[in-house]
């Protein structure tokens, strides 16, 4: 990746490539606490990991060890090893995924630049940078940071191999896909279609050394993701904590039942809602551009679809092994093929899952952009230039209606300003230079709106498990409201530490929390259950690992999430809680308000009916507790 190898590379290239850098560092580095503990679920899980050895390597949601998060433990590795390195707190913990943020907008440059001018490769990192549903998950805790850092570089290993034929490039393509499965499972198999008919059509060596080479790269992959799989198998259920997710207490059953075909069948057992097509928005062709979706991604979308079509039109030229026409086909066959995979999918389906999107489409727009740049001289390329500047304005226009009362003049200077800009390129007798000015100020008028987002998706509090770019951010998927969750609620619904009494952040009325959130217990509700809590394996224990979540942040003990995230889990049964119960291994029970199965165990619910029947209630600071040493007479 360095510039020093290129005998092209211009003098100001670096310096360029210094301040792209500082763009990636204010978006994704400043005030990055701003959101607090972020996502309770995955922070518990940090806490746990920064503290005991076992709950670092399975991912557990307590130090205690009782279940695992319900995906593989790789991106919790590296924040646990951060909070191990400088304190638990959520700069500590998110501190990680920023980091990635700015090396996933340097391996976009990368990949542009192995065969396209500085100023399109910069184009390219600038445009991802600020994406802003890259601005909010970059600066949050869920998996799909590491995960997009890691499909980003398989994309650069791929190219590599395309360029060189050598097969150590896809060999480490290979192994960017295993450790990425070991992040978010079989959505790191998306790309794997793209990069093995990329590299087979392309690769400048004969096509039965091109074959062997991609065996090669498909055990790089088996091994790279299975040996952490092969391991957890292989080791006594009794010996390592339950998987979270799965009904059977199996891995296996995860990858490929609800973190795997349910994603695509909509018919996960134990989800958090009960399946099918409806409960997850419509799918559709059009999905992507719905909603509250379409604001985190689509900005350009428009415009990189039909530059795809347009680049390979140009190319069509070139030979079969062009590395050129390759990163042509890397990043816009990873882009179609993922959004159609997000489109269609029945099962669960969040809008922040588009962040995956987001390094093919920049690299396909910005790539797009300098090919018709090159052409700009063309009457038939200004017209096309023309049409993609109001249409894309106008799709711009769109989504930010959709943003209500937010900036509302941001949405006619960028219309205005891109049609100016499109009647200016479609004047016959414009000079050159008036032209390429009105090319220029097309461009940036197009990404005003999406750095706009971005800027105040810097600013805003986001919390909790499901979260969304720009001034919304409202605890909906595709429209549609989730159990457990008020109509009214946004995914700032608790109080964080430090809000004034009289803050729109403070909840009206106490509680542990919900499906989707944590509450913010008071330094004195957790100074009072903290009291002793080193004679218990579990503090506590509360159905629903985000309710248990909060109650761990605050205290630093464990506590026992019943029924994992969902409540839907059989971890523990009723007979093992009362077991645990009676060895004096947990201290409180938490009346929480996650109590459906959703097509799951119903564990969750024959404990909480045991415990209400058998221990007397008490509240404090508003929310109902059971003192489990303490059973009725």
């Amino acid at each position: 990746m360095s510039l020093t190898a290129r005998a092209d590379a211009p003098r100001w290239e670096r310096p360029a490539l210094l301040g792209l850098i500082g763009v990636a560092a204010i978006i994704f580095l400043v005030d990055l606490g701003v959101d607090g503990w972020a996502n309770p679920f995955y922070s518990a899980a940090v806490q746990a990991g920064s503290t005991n050895l076992e709950s670092f390597f399975f991912g557990s949601s307590d130090a205690a060890n009782s279940i695992t998060v319900d995906k593989p433990p790789a991106s919790l590795w590296l924040m646990a090893i951060s909070v191990r390195l400088f304190g638990l707190s959520p700069f500590a913990i998110l501190l990680p995924d920023a980091l990635m943020g700015i090396a996933t907008t340097l391996v976009v440059y990368a990949i542009v630049r192995r065969r396209f001018p500085a100023q399109v490769a910069l184009l390219a990192g600038f445009t991802f940078a600020v994406t802003p549903v890259a601005a909010l998950m970059f600066r949050y805790n869920n998996p799909d940071a590491l995960l997009v850092l890691l499909l980003t570089l398989g994309t650069y290993f791929v190219l590599r191999g395309v360029e060189s034929g050598r097969i150590r490039w896809v060999i480490w393509a290979g192994v960017m896909v295993g450790f990425a499965f070991l992040t978010k499972q079989l959505q790191a198999f998306l790309v794997l279609p793209v990069f093995a008919a990329v590299y087979l059509y392309a690769a400048p060596i004969a096509l039965r050394t091109r074959v062997g080479h991609l065996f090669a790269a498909l055990g790089a992959v088996l091994v790279s993701a299975g040996w952490w799989v092969a391991i957890v198998e292989l080791t006594p259920a009794s010996m390592r904590p339950y998987i979270g997710g799965s009904q059977t207490n199996d891995f296996l059953e995860l990858t490929f039942g609800y973190n795997g075909l349910g994603r695509l069948t909509g018919h996960e057992v134990g989800s958090v809602t009960h399946g099918g097509v409806m409960h997850w928005g419509y799918t559709g062709i059009d999905r992507l551009f719905s909603g509250d979706i379409g604001a985190q991604i689509t900005w350009l979308m428009f415009a990189a679809l039909v530059m795809i079509g347009l680049s390979l039109w140009f190319m069509r030229p070139l030979p079969r092994t062009s590395a050129t026409r390759a990163t042509v086909l890397l990043l816009g066959g990873t882009l179609i093929l993922t959004a159609l995979a997000f489109s269609f999918m029945a099962g669960i389906f969040h809008a922040y899952y588009t962040v995956a999107l987001a390094p093919s489409l920049a690299g396909s727009f910005a790539i797009g952009v300098g090919m018709l740049w090159h052409r700009r001289s063309i009457a038939w390329v200004r017209a096309v230039m023309a049409v993609i500047l109001v249409g894309s304005a106008a799709w711009a226009f769109e989504l930010l209606l959709r943003s209500g009362s937010w900036e509302p003049w941001v949405r006619w200077v960028v219309l205005g300003v891109a049609t100016a800009a499109a009647v200016v390129l479609l004047v016959p007798r414009s000079g050159r230079g008036v032209r390429s000015v009105a090319a220029s100020v097309g461009l940036a008028s197009l990404l005003l709106a999406p750095v706009g987002f971005t800027a105040v998706t810097m600013v805003t509090t986001h919390r909790g498990a499901i979260v969304t770019a720009g001034p919304g951010g409202a605890m909906t998927s595709n429209g549609v409201t989730l159990p457990g969750t008020p109509a009214s609620a946004t995914a700032v619904t608790v109080m964080q530490p430090g809000s004034p009494p009289n803050s729109p952040l403070r909840p009206t009325a106490a509680a542990a929390g919900n499906l989707l959130d944590s509450a913010h217990i008071g330094p004195s509700l957790a100074a009072t259950l903290a009291t002793g809590a080193d004679k218990y394996r579990w503090m506590a224990a509360a159905t629903g690992s985000n309710v248990a979540a909060g109650f761990q942040l605050a205290t630093g003990y464990p506590v026992m999430p019943i029924g994992g995230f969902n409540g839907s889990d059989p971890s523990p049964t009723l007979a093992q809680f009362e077991k645990y119960v009676r060895a004096g291994e947990i201290h409180w029970y938490v009346v929480s308000p996650v109590n459906h199965s959703n097509g799951g165990s119903s564990s969750s619910a024959k404990i909480s009916d045991w415990v209400t029947t058998n221990y007397t209630p008490i509240t404090m600071g508003g929310i109902r507790f059971y003192d489990l040493t303490k059973p009725l007479a």
